[in-house]
């Protein structure tokens, strides 16, 4: 069975940044989005690819996908709930 598109209605790159600024610009991101509507985030470090979806699920967040894209970067694809 093939994986379902998700919409992305907003991205935002925080590669390169460090805890916790990529859950801060995150959040204030989907602080400004609809809810229901999805926010791709783009990270490469490894405390934002462990820390970021639990903030979000810890927020009442949905967390829908995070994915490997490539030796580097993951991506993390949260639905607004809240």
């Amino acid at each position: 069975m093939a994986e379902q598109e998700i919409k992305i209605d907003r991205e935002i790159d925080v590669k390169n940044e460090f805890c916790p600024y990529p859950y801060i610009r995150s959040k204030l991101a989907l602080e400004e989005m609809e809810i229901g509507e999805t926010l791709r985030i783009l990270v490469n470090t490894a405390t934002s690819i462990r820390d970021v979806p639990r903030s979000f699920e810890e927020a009442g967040q949905k967390v829908l996908r995070k994915q490997q894209l490539n030796e580097t970067d993951w991506e993390i694809v949260v639905q607004k709930q809240v």
